[in-house]
């Protein structure tokens, strides 16, 4: 017998679970469909067990320089066990909290593999969802009135570089029983970086392997030559303008692999390989074939609403592409119901998102680059503080680092704040906030920071805009 839905969800990821709730705040009856766990790459895979392997790794090496503030330590060792049984405890607690939120909002969770169907006896539009459960034996038949396809993304890897045995991704890295003695990172994005510091921190020794012509290319070029400059600082050796050539992957007591580096064949060996170049949409296998939904580029097409071309079905999160965050899929998945609940949402400006590294040190942005602002045809100033001028960060032992602001030099708007140093992943929602209300800089230099404050950096920057810096 078919159950009828007002809503139901494919994917019970960060996007998936918050859509459902916002549904059922909303009144909407909502069913979620998950194969894994509810929670997703996020909580299972990705944020969170590799935040709480991050903290882990910076505790190890902050004790390990513990002299420096006058605490005496001695044979400071890992275990990497207990590591690994904390980050399970971590997911296991968080992982309750969001079936308590299911049973709270009375969303019908089905715990299967579920495709969408064209028209048929039980609607004559595409859109019936088929739940295959318990490998096969069991299947029900849900019937909504709107579906939203949230089915996320999974690591890429290279065309011919085959994952097994001592070669990973960030999947089968989370699941490591050991620290490698030495490992080589395929890729120098966010994720790639947030890996090599934390092996790095551990005391693995790693090589960095970048296609562009520099690591984390996507954010400020000055905040990509400070982040390999404390890199390298810290022992991670970064090889950039660098292409991978898969088929000179050997695997042994070691693992040999070739790259063509500025017209130079290179050999790296190591103990591991992790591939981090990227990730891809999950849009096999869940009947898409079935609709008129269009797959660009290997992502769903939508529009600002996140409607399909299937004005029924909507989609959200890594499985429409565009910024793969977990903050950007619960959004999408708010402005996805809101729309369907006829709640006239605001499209979501993605100037206005932060994004974060999570490495040591951790670097944070909101709005554009510098080089972004002027191709957009801005005429640019920008304001620079560096966190060693601020008594806070020398206190915490972190001054490396600075915050940036980009501004337009004609209406004094903020285009861009950048951050590198210490806990500038929580810092950067002041930047954040300043960004939706269309703040200037005089504006946020004009809000009292507290004394002492890594956040003084903020206001400093800021100030540094006009060239008015107190401390700097």
């Amino acid at each position: 017998m078919a159950e009828e839905y007002d809503l139901v969800i494919l994917g019970g990821g960060t996007g998936g679970y918050v859509a459902a709730i916002r549904a059922s705040q909303l009144g909407l009856k909502t069913a979620l469909v998950e194969k894994g766990k509810l929670g997703g790459t996020c909580l299972h895979k990705g944020c969170i067990p590799s935040k709480a392997l991050l903290r882990s790794a910076e505790v190890y090496a902050q004790t390990k320089n513990s002299e420096e503030f006058g605490v005496l330590s001695s044979d400071v060792s890992v275990n990497f066990g207990k590591v690994q049984e904390r980050k399970t405890k971590i997911v296991d607690q968080l992982h309750k909290g969001v079936q308590h939120l299911m049973k709270q909002g009375k969303i019908d969770i089905y715990e299967g593999l579920g495709r969408i169907l064209g028209p048929s006896i039980f609607s004559p539009m595409p859109g019936t969802i088929s739940v295959e459960m318990n490998n096969g034996e069991d299947n029900a038949m849900l019937v909504p009135k709107n579906v939203i396809v949230a089915t996320g993304s999974r690591p890429r890897t290279l065309p011919g570089l085959e994952i097994g045995g001592n070669v990973m991704t960030s999947d089968e890295a989370l699941a490591m029983e050991e620290i490698p003695k030495s490992i080589i990172i395929v890729g120098g994005g966010v994720i790639g970086i947030e890996w090599a510091s934390m092996l790095s921190d551990f005391g693995s020794d790693v090589t960095v392997i970048e296609y562009a012509d520099r690591i984390i290319p996507t954010e400020d070029k000055e905040i990509s030559k400070e982040m390999q400059r404390l890199m390298k600082k810290k022992g991670v050796k970064i090889v950039t303008s660098a292409k991978v050539l898969p088929e000179t992957l050997k695997q042994g007591d070691v693992v040999s692999i070739s790259a063509e580096v500025k017209g130079e064949q290179k050999e790296f060996t190591a103990a591991k390989v992790l591939v981090s170049v990227g990730r891809q949409a999950n849009v096999e296998g869940i009947g898409l074939e079935n609709t008129d939904i269009q797959v660009e580029k290997g992502y769903i097409a939508t529009n600002e609403f996140f409607q399909t071309k299937e004005s029924h079905i909507y989609a959200i999160g890594d499985v429409i592409g565009g910024l793969q965050l977990a903050h950007v899929a619960s959004h999408e998945g708010i402005v996805a119901v809101e729309h369907i609940a006829g709640e006239n949402p605001h499209p979501i400006d993605y100037d206005l998102v932060s994004k974060c590294i999570y490495s040591a040190p951790e670097a944070a942005s909101v709005g554009i680059t510098e080089d972004q602002a002027k191709e957009k045809g801005f005429k640019v100033k920008t304001g620079k503080f560096s966190f060693k001028a601020i008594g806070k960060a020398l206190v915490f032992g972190e001054s490396d680092g600075f915050v940036k602001i980009v501004a337009d030099e004609e209406t004094n708007d903020i285009l861009g704040v950048h951050m590198i140093g210490p806990h500038v992943t929580d810092m950067i929602s002041e930047a954040g906030l300043a960004k939706v209300l269309d703040a200037t800089p005089w504006e946020v230099a004009h809000t009292i920071h507290p004394h002492p404050s890594l956040s003084e950096a903020m206001g400093e920057a800021a100030l540094a805009v006009d060239g008015k810096a107190i401390h700097g």
